[in-house]
């Protein structure tokens, strides 16, 4: 089995290797390619994959390449990791819109609109070559924001599919509490991308019980802590939203805060550097400790259990039934959270929006689950949140000041003309150089 992973120079990158190490019964890879512009930091990446696979008995072989088309060539799935702009985009995208009083941030409000706007045209174009060279690859997307970049894929006819890390995090996060394997935690995970709430937390499966109740009433606090939200907000809620949810609880307060200190971006580059530095290490052969500091937990897990799925490599070579959103799979559950087409799940959302839900995972696709009405609450944020990708994704496409602009004056942390006004100025003036129409 050959994998492909774009924007392998990644100081994550690491992490996912250290996943397909640990999990090659899972995952047999025999070739790993590893694809970015950046030869520099592919060399030192690249060199401590190899230490890791060495180390763990992996004897499967670490490309690095700089060519995307001929990394991905013969490829069964490409994994899309990447950033355009780097960090120091990041760093933009978390600070010039708070000079207009709104949260910065790379995945949503402004910051995540700039994101979209440079990575939807980029990402696009590395579906072309994959599908130019190997058009049976999966396309496994882990490029934020997730949600619009996964929806640019699939209405461009791509074999794709959205991951994020969120869900698996909560899984064992929960799983801890309850003293069970991971595998026997099953979550009503609901929403879009960065926007979702568990509903319910159930042992065994999808039809087990309900044991979100208990979890809120033992260990309440400790879960209101990490979400950073009062515990007696999280209590009323009765449900656990994501810790995105708090731009949207909080917005003003987590404004003042960001304003307060140094951007995350800056803490990130600070990091990456260090990481570099350990990475150019010839003793080194084991992911280092820092990295666990750098964001993206179990991303390795979900992105092995989603690649091995999709690949028929779980329950035998048919992988799971998808037949009406339910699926049998031997030695596993056979329902992952993914980023796919809505396709009625969410009656109350378009067809062709895309959804975060639990879904049945097979060779066949992806086929979400049936989810319980949901609380007004909860379905008119994500209905707003919907319209407001549609608009980013037009955007994206098409680009111009006006469609940025509509963009930003349907997203609900903006929302004001002025400020929508004053932020696509602001966006244009420091994306300039990623936006071909500007």
């Amino acid at each position: 089995m050959k994998l492909a992973v774009v924007g392998g120079g990644s100081t994550y990158t690491p992490e996912l290797i250290d996943g397909f190490a640990r999990l090659r019964d899972t995952l047999p890879i025999t070739e790993l390619v590893l694809i970015d512009p950046a030869a520099d930091r592919l060399e030192l990446v690249g060199g401590l994959a190899r230490r890791i696979f060495a180390r763990q008995g992996h004897d499967g072989k670490i490309v690095t390449t700089s060519d995307i088309d001929a990394g991905v060539e013969g490829a069964d799935a490409v994994l899309l990791q990447l950033r355009v702009g780097g960090q120091a985009a990041r760093n933009q995208d978390e600070t010039w819109p708070l000079e207009c009083g709104c949260v910065g941030q790379e995945t949503t409000g402004a910051g995540g609109l700039a994101k979209a706007l440079r990575t939807v045209p980029v990402v696009l174009d590395i579906a072309e070559r994959v599908r130019r060279t190997n058009p049976d690859a999966w396309i496994i997307d882990f490029t934020n924001p997730v949600g619009i970049v996964t929806r640019a894929l699939l209405q461009a006819g791509h074999k794709a599919v959205g991951l994020c890390n969120v869900a698996i995090g909560f899984q064992r996060k929960f799983a801890g509490m309850l003293d069970v394997a991971p595998a026997d935690v099953h979550l009503d995970h609901v929403g879009l991308n960065h926007l979702t709430w568990e509903t319910a937390v159930r042992l065994g499966g999808p039809e087990g019980e309900n044991v979100l109740p208990r979890l809120l009433a033992e260990h309440g606090e400790a879960i209101a802590d990490d979400l950073r939200l009062p515990h007696a907000i999280v209590d009323r809620l009765g449900v656990v939203p994501s810790y995105y949810l708090r731009y949207f609880y909080a917005h003003d307060e987590v404004v003042r805060e960001l304003g307060s200190k140094p951007s995350r971006a800056a803490e990130v580059a600070a990091m990456e550097k260090e990481l570099l530095e350990m990475y150019g290490d010839p003793a080194l052969d084991e992911k280092p400790a820092l990295l666990g500091k750098r964001g993206g937990a179990f991303y390795s897990e979900a992105a092995v259990d989603l690649a091995a799925s999709l690949l028929g490599n779980s329950g035998g070579p048919e992988g799971p039934s998808v037949e009406g959103g339910r699926g049998r799979r031997a030695g596993g559950s056979p329902y992952q959270v993914v980023n796919t087409y809505n396709n009625g799940t969410l009656p109350f959302l378009p067809d062709d929006a895309v959804i975060e839900v639990q879904a049945a995972v097979g060779p066949q696709g992806v086929s979400p689950l049936p989810v319980a009405p949901l609380d007004p609450l909860y379905a008119g944020l994500i209905a707003n949140v919907t319209a407001y990708e549609d608009l980013a994704l037009e955007a994206a496409l098409r680009g111009g000041r006006e469609r940025v602009f509509r963009a930003l004056l349907a997203h609900p942390l903006v929302g004001q003309y002025a400020y929508a006004d004053g932020l696509t100025d602001q966006l244009i003036a420091h994306n300039r150089e990623h936006l071909a129409w500007a």
